[in-house]
């Protein structure tokens, strides 16, 4: 299959849509302060988000970003989650699938490393070993 082009945008800004974009809200949570009418958005893929555990370990911590991406991952490699990938990238089609975020820090957030899972096959090139699915020598 292959990959759309990925962007990622803040909910809170001013989307400059395209008529063939795609915009799917991939937090977990709804954006604070922000209705559904609000934003301008196709789907809310809140299940391809970092678990809860996961997301609280995080805390937007940006020295734990690497093993939050190493973690992320792992629990992007499932076949769930790849089949929620996969609707992602059918739904998308031959326009741009934009991921929608409420983080200010896009730079360290989920939806960057979602983007680069999607756009450069990521999984499929880097197996998660079982040494991968720990942090500080806890499973999560």
């Amino acid at each position: 299959m292959v990959s759309p082009s990925v962007a990622i945008a803040r909910v809170y800004e001013d989307p400059n849509r395209l008529a063939r974009d795609y915009r799917v809200v991939v937090d977990r949570l709804w954006p604070r302060g922000m209705t559904k009418d609000a934003v301008d958005y196709d789907q809310w893929a809140k299940d391809i988000g970092p678990s809860t555990k996961l997301r609280k370990w995080y805390g937007h911590d940006v020295g734990r970003f690497e093993e939050f991406s190493r973690q992320y991952i792992v629990e992007l490699d499932t076949p769930a989650q790849r089949s929620l990938i996969d609707g992602l990238i059918r739904s998308a089609g031959s326009g741009r699938l934009i991921l929608l975020t409420a983080t200010r820090d896009i730079e360290h957030s989920a939806a960057k490393v979602l983007k680069s899972v999607i756009e450069g096959n990521w999984l499929a090139r880097n197996p998660v070993t079982e040494s991968d699915c720990k942090i500080q020598g806890k499973h999560l």
